[in-house]
């Protein structure tokens, strides 16, 4: 047994090929973390101990701290179809469990306004696999809290001109159903920006070990794959803290903080191919303090790991060091001119700035000799 086959949860189970596409492949930039690990070794040696077993997992952090990555992470490690669903302030209950759509009559739907034709038309020729958001977020390449809010109104259209007919309805499952009903490991990215009560309510039952759903249509049970992992930020503007009896169905917990200067080094190289580890060192560094500081002063911006991809990147494509740390990490973290000045102060003090220069010399130099 290979080590991306140890963590498999059901080995026999037959997966189809849409299934086994959703399935996410790691990349050659993927690290291996700790966090991964533990958790993979959790799940799998609780995974036959009924009340015991580990299946809601939350992931707490800053932006660019890895959540969805290591989610993702976890779909490969044991073998299960990934997808999310991304909370937004408005969600009702019919955003957790699906909605109900009727099949009008052709001759009818020739008569509304195209865009609600192109809608209805994508729907009705759906094949089950996808969620009612997920096809209009396809079809017309908007958000999930887009396409949650145009079914409701398209919805509301059809009620508001309902004719004398004889209608058939269907139900369109969201994708927590469709991951909860199918077992598939379900990424839920933000629930802290919910504000219906009710809302986080139909939440905390689905995530019941041994929890049932009632959609319109029957009763469903949790699939005895279906693993979610619940991702939310830290500080983040909009947010609350996450809901007390949500965070009492979970099992694990991580705080997702930066990785330590070395992983940060490691995982640079990979993503971007840029080598030069004593440049790295510097710009680790600096993402590193600058995160402290933000966070000791209360700027709400985040110096993370995507910011430190982008800067070392431009790096290696030639820009000036310092120079490109206001446009890759600095203005990403504020553009306030007070807050610049604290981080400014704080790289200054720790003689980053200077080495920065250094940097930019040394890498003129390099630049020159390989003329």
């Amino acid at each position: 047994m290979n080590d991306q086959e140890k963590f498999v949860l059901s080995p026999t189970r037959q997966l189809t090929d849409i299934e086994k596409e959703l399935i996410w492949k790691k990349p050659l930039s993927h690290k291996i973390s700790e966090e991964e690990m533990r958790i993979c070794k959790e799940i799998k040696r609780n995974w036959n101990r009924g009340e015991m077993k580990i299946a809601n997992i939350l992931l707490e952090g800053d932006a660019g701290s890895g959540k969805t990555q290591l989610a993702k992470a976890l779909s490969s490690d044991l073998g299960l179809p990934y997808t999310k669903v991304t909370c937004f302030a408005d969600m009702d209950k019919s955003d957790i469990i699906g909605a109900i759509l009727p099949v009008i009559s052709s001759e009818r739907l020739e008569k509304m306004d195209q865009s609600d034709q192109v809608v209805l038309k994508a729907l009705y020729e759906s094949d089950g696999f996808q969620s009612a958001a997920e096809v209009l977020m396809n079809v017309l390449g908007v958000t999930q809290e887009q396409a949650a809010l145009k079914m409701k109104q398209l919805l509301k259209r059809i009620e508001q001109n309902t004719e004398e007919e004889v209608v058939e309805y269907r139900f369109y499952p969201s994708e927590i159903v469709r991951a909860y009903q199918k077992g598939y490991l379900l990424e839920i990215q933000e629930p802290t920006v919910i504000r219906d009560a009710a809302v986080l309510m139909a939440l905390n039952s689905a995530l019941e070990l041994d929890g049932s759903i009632n959609l319109p249509t029957e009763i469903i049970r949790r699939h005895p794959d279906f693993i979610a992992v619940i991702t939310t930020n830290r500080s983040y503007a909009g947010t609350r803290p996450l809901n007390e009896a949500l965070r009492d169905r979970v099992q694990h917990t991580e705080k997702m903080d930066l990785p330590t200067k070395e992983i940060m080094i490691e995982r640079a190289m990979s993503k971007t191919g840029y080598r030069d580890e004593a440049v790295l060192d510097v710009l680790a560094d600096i993402i590193i303090i600058l995160d402290k500081t933000a966070r000791v002063n209360a700027i709400k911006g985040v110096a993370g790991m995507r910011s430190f991809f982008y800067w070392a990147d431009a790096v290696a494509a030639g820009a000036s060091a310092k120079e490109s740390l206001y446009h890759k990490v600095i203005y990403k973290i504020t553009t306030d001119s007070e807050e610049i000045k604290l981080l400014e102060e704080a790289l200054k003090s720790h003689g980053l700035l200077a080495g920065l220069e250094k940097v930019d010399i040394e890498c003129k130099k390099k630049e020159f000799l390989t003329r």
